[in-house]
Order: C-alpha cells, then structure tokens, then sequence
C-alpha cells in the first residue's frame, strides 16, 4: 500500500522530523518493511508491505498508530462531529446480522469541486480523482482512515433502504456497468425497487453520483469479514472496500467516518446537512484476554518486567488491567488479529524491537515422547505389506466425479466433496475412495508387461457431511495377473480373490472386507484403520552408548521340553544376568532327531555379554551357571 509522508505527519506530527531512511527504518522493526520509494506531486510516497491479517494497519491513521506506539508519540485528534444525530429522515431496515450497524446522513449538495490537494493526494497514491466531491472525499477517506464509505444519489432512491440479503433471480448493474446475477449469500443494500449495492463492496449504477445529483445519502457501516469476502470471490469483484471489510473493519469508525465525510462535504462545496443518524449499534466486542508472565518470559526467552509489557499494549490502544503474575487486556476495536495470549506476547516484543530478543539455542535434551498409535499403525502395515511383495503407492487426492461415483457409493454423495475452483473437471471432487486410483495405477503397470500387480496405498479418503467433507484414514490393497510358473514345483495360476481375503486375515482385518472385481483378474479391497487394532503403545528407546571394551560369547546347549517356549526361557535367563552387560541372549540353532531323549529337543543359546570395562572369566562363568540354573528351573537341562 502507497502511504504519503505529508499525509502521514497529519496524523503523527512527530514523523516530519525524521528522514525517509529513519522513518523506513521504524515501519520496517514494526514488521512493515518499504519495498520502495516514489516522488509524485511533490512529495514523496511509500510502498509499504502490510500483511492480510493488518487490515487496520492500510490506512495512514493505520501507519500512525503503530509509529505512534513505536515512538511513544501522540496521534493527531480527529475533528468532533458536525452535529449531534437527530430523527431519521428516511428508513434503514436491517435484516441480517452481517450488518448490525448502519451510519448515514443526508446533504444537500451546494457549489464547489474538490480541492486541487486532494486530487493530487489521490494521484499520489494512485487513485484517479473524478472530480466530483462525493466520491473523491469518500475515496480520501478510506485511504485516510481505512473505513469505506459510499455516497448515493438521495433522489434516485425509493421508500426505505433496507440491508437483507439478495433474493433468488434478482440483478444489479454495478458501478463497472457490469450486471450481475446475485445469490441468496450475496449481502446487498436495497431500496422499495431493489439491490441498489452489494453490501461492502461496490455500489449499484442506478443510484451513483454525477455531476446533476443534488442530493446525496451516505453510507458508514460495518459488514461482516467473512460474507463480504464470499461475495467478492463469488463476483469476483475486489475492490478497495472489500479488500478493507474482508480483512476486518474497526466498527467503532463507522460513526465517525460518517462524520468526516459529512464536514469533507461541508469544506468542499457548502454542502447542507439534513440529518445524520444511525440504525443499529456496534457489534459485542470481545473478552479480555489473560497474559501471564510465565508464557510472556518463555516467549521472549527472558523474564520481563509486566509494567512494562502493559505500558506497551496500552501504546498499542489496549485496556490492560494488572493483577498478580498477569495481565487482563483487552484489544481494542481495530485489532482483530488479537485473539490468545500468544498474540499480545508477540505484540510486546514487537513493540520492544526484535533485536532485544537473546540468541539462545533450543534445550536438545528431553524425554522420549510417546509415538502417536495410529503412525504406528499406519508404519506396521505398510511395513508387512512390503514384506509380503506389495508396492505402497501415492495418488492424487481428487478424481473425476465418473469415477469417484463408481466406488463410493450412495451413502457418500459427491456433491458434499465437489471443490469450488478445482484444477479441472477430472480433479474435481474430494476422493471417496482409493481404488479408482489404484486401479489406474494398475491399468498402466498391466500395459507396461507386468506379470504381477501388488499395490497398496495408505491415506486419506472422505465423507460428504452437512458440515464440509470429513477425512478418514483408509488403507486399499489392489493384486492381480499370476502367482507361481517359475519353476516345475510351482506351477502357474491367476490371482484369486482367495488370495486377497488370506492377505486381509494376516493383516488383521476382522469380518473380511468386500472384494472388489476390478478387470480381469485385478481385485482389490479397501478398509478404513478405524476398524484396525492399534498396535502396541511404546516409545522411542533411549540411546546406549558404546562400549569399547570387548564383548564376551557363550553358548549353552539344553535339552527344553517340547512344550517350552522360546520367549519363557530367554525371559528366566535374563531375569538373572545383569541388565548393564547381558548385550543379547537368543536361540540360534534348534535340533530335533530321535537319538535325543523322547519330549526333548536340542536348543542352542547364545548368549553374549559387554561392559564398560574388561570382562572376566571367572565372572561370566558364575553368570553363564545362573543362566543354567534358571532354565533347569523350567525343565530344561545341559545337553551332553
């Protein structure tokens, strides 16, 4: 946004005594940075980067404020109004809460142009004046302060105006002479005849101001973010006042925008005022918000001092309290990008300057935290499908609509999951389900030569609700062509759907899930992980360090019983050996003949010691014995 020094040392005096490169250099701490400097009619102009959560910052009152708080300078006071409101000359109905609050005023209009200051203001900025005081002081305004307004031609309105939302099948021509089709969503301001403007964000052709308008009635209100920024989309339509209203107007301006462009009016061209008056009220403003200093020092990486902070959140138009180890603030009418207490901490140490922040390094020590279950789910299948010979694949996550329909089913409808913009018609719905990719993907394999399909893909799919689509975590396994045929033993044969349901089993798939025949040979089937078992909670283990000593091997033969398992005995062994040297103990060889004593069988384990020190005969073998004695415990015995 192009914002004028002479413009802005009208709001902030104290800015005309800085230099360009100073002043450049306070916006730019403040986290507006210049991205360039221009000279148009005699003064000079700043472009000035403002992110889209700053709607109150375009505007120079906007700029003023935050170099206000940064200098710790005051702002120049707005002019009190022209005259108390009285009785409304005409009615303004509202009738939906998008607008609970509408600021108008009527004038007649007397002779006069606009200033030749003003227009070459508005050139500055890139604005084109038109000449008629109206609409250039309207325009001033909003660059001024940041509030749209608009003027309508007072006799070309009939009966009431009221604000409601659009009808189906009704029109507007726009101030683009551009007719536009409106949507039951689309806001619009109306008189007895019809829309005359879309609400926020432009006015209507019927009821503009030109040269022969004597009379004109002005509008100050304040719209909701969200439904101007729909309607603007939907016309696709962006103007100055919707890029303002769609970023979050300060409603406590509505009045008093009103009021300027009424003694604008008044300066310009004798304008006479009828009446000003107000429908509605301003909405509810927020509930104070909690800083502690425990989140403001973790934030900043150092404690600070509350008064402070307070000092600065009150520069920055904030109601602050202080109580004990905490601030209650509340922000004011402007700022709705403050919301949680890690946005007001962000605004301290903005205000503070960011080179005030200590260069610290993040701790690199902590506990092991817990692995989420359903990554280690989703890390559990698709390692043992690789291990079964199964190729894990990534799809696009929009489909046609032919091919979402031919496997989602009825109870998911894809209206519920059709983008607005999608990228083109076979991208456009949400999928429903995996396997129309799967089955594409295997399609293309089958055309390449492959002798054998094996395809899996873990992601999401979707469900069409009446709250917007609702995501799931699915798994889709697709096999196809032949098993077997490689040698004389194993001969060949087509995949069945036998093989699936098998596979389905060994993944732990309960109540076997549908078959799906997707060509000649191909089948594949899908599951949501929600009717899956998750796997075993554990966490990441902890790192043990090396040692460089050398590690000790022993073996020990025993005859166990055949009913012994594996993991009792490894488990009675261990529990006697000493955690810090017994570095693995498993069965590496199993024999079973009839020369061995009937019941028995032949087991050799292994067992193998480390420590951070130098290892002892006399100290393994006392180990090595109780190791014996456990597994004597449970049956088993030294094998001669």
């Amino acid at each position: 946004m192009w914002i004028e020094r002479k413009a802005l040392a009208l709001e902030i005096p104290a800015v005309a005594g800085l230099e360009t490169r100073e002043l450049c250099e306070v916006l730019a701490s403040l986290g507006f940075p210049v991205d360039g400097v221009a000279v148009r009619e005699g003064s000079e102009a700043l472009d000035v980067d403002i992110t889209a959560n700053r709607g109150d910052a375009m505007s120079h009152r906007g700029i003023a404020r935050e170099v206000a708080a940064r200098l710790g300078q005051p702002l120049a006071p707005l002019p009190p109004p022209p005259a108390p409101e009285g009785a409304p000359l005409l009615e303004v109905r509202l009738e939906a809460t998008a607008c609970p609050l509408y600021a108008t005023a009527v004038l007649e209009l007397g002779p006069g142009e606009t200033p030749e200051s003003v227009q070459a203001f508005l050139r500055a900025l890139e604005a084109t004046p038109k000449k008629l005081p109206a609409v250039d002081a309207s325009n001033e305004l909003l660059l001024r302060y940041g509030h749209p307004t608009h003027a309508f031609d007072a006799d070309a309105i009939s009966g009431a105006v009221t604000v409601r939302w659009a009808r189906a099948g009704e029109a507007l021509t726009t101030l683009d002479g551009v007719t536009r089709t409106l949507a039951t969503a689309d806001l619009v301001i109306a008189d007895e005849a019809g829309p005359i403007a879309l609400a926020g964000v432009m006015g209507g052709d019927g009821t503009k101001v030109t040269a022969t308008t004597r009379r004109v009635l002005l509008e100050s209100a304040w719209f909701d973010a969200r439904t101007v920024r729909a309607t603007a989309r939907r016309h696709s339509l962006h103007t100055d006042a919707s890029h303002r209203f769609g970023r979050g107007a300060d409603p406590a301006m509505a009045r008093i925008a009103r009021d300027l462009l009424v003694l604008r009016l008044q300066s310009w061209c004798q304008a006479r005022l009828l009446g000003a008056w107000t429908a509605g009220a301003e909405p509810q403003r927020g509930t104070s918000i909690a800083l502690d200093a425990s989140l403001l020092a973790r934030i900043a990486g150092e404690s600070l001092d509350l008064s402070q902070a307070a000092e600065a959140l009150q520069r920055l138009g904030c109601s602050v309290v202080a109580a004990a180890g905490s601030l209650s603030v509340l922000p004011p009418t402007w700022r709705h990008d403050l919301n949680i207490p890690e946005d007001l901490a962000e605004e301290v140490l903005r205000l503070r300057g960011y080179e005030h922040i200590p260069s610290t390094l993040p701790p690199l020590e902590g506990a092991p935290e817990h692995l989420a279950p359903a990554y280690l789910q989703r890390q559990s299948l698709a390692r043992r499908l690789a291990h079964l010979g199964f190729h894990q694949t990534v799809t696009y996550g929009f489909i046609s609509p032919e091919a979402d329909g031919a496997f989602a089913g009825p109870s998911n409808p894809a209206d519920g999951r059709t983008l607005a913009n999608p990228l083109g018609y076979e991208y456009s719905v949400l999928r429903g389900s995996l396997l129309p990719s799967l089955q594409v993907a295997a399609g293309q394999n089958t055309r390449q030569g492959a002798r054998q399909i094996r395809l899996f893909e873990l992601a999401p799919t979707y469900l069409s609700g009446p709250n917007g689509p609702r995501e799931q975590a699915t798994l889709a396994v697709v096999w196809g062509g032949v098993l077997g045929g490689e040698d004389p033993f194993s001969p060949a044969r087509s995949v069945q759907e036998a093989d699936l349901a098998g596979l389905a089993r060994d993944l732990g798939i309960p109540d076997g899930p549908a078959i799906h025949r997707l060509a000649e040979g191909l089948f594949g089937f899908e599951v949501s992980l929600a009717v899956l078992p998750l796997p075993q909670d554990r966490i990441i283990p902890a790192f043990r360090p090396f040692s460089r000593f050398p590690a000790v091997e022993r073996d020990l033969s025993l005859l166990v019983p055949l009913g012994l398992g594996h993991e009792t005995l490894r488990q009675a062994m261990a529990g006697v050996l000493p955690a810090d040297a017994l570095q693995d103990l498993r069965c590496v060889d199993v024999f079973r003949h009839r020369s061995l004593p009937e019941g028995r069988q032949a087991w050799l384990m292994r067992l193998r010691f480390q420590a951070d020190r130098t290892l002892v005969g006399a100290e393994v073998d006392g180990w090595m014995a109780a190791a014996l004695a456990a597994a004597e415990a449970l049956g088993a015995s030294l094998r001669a």
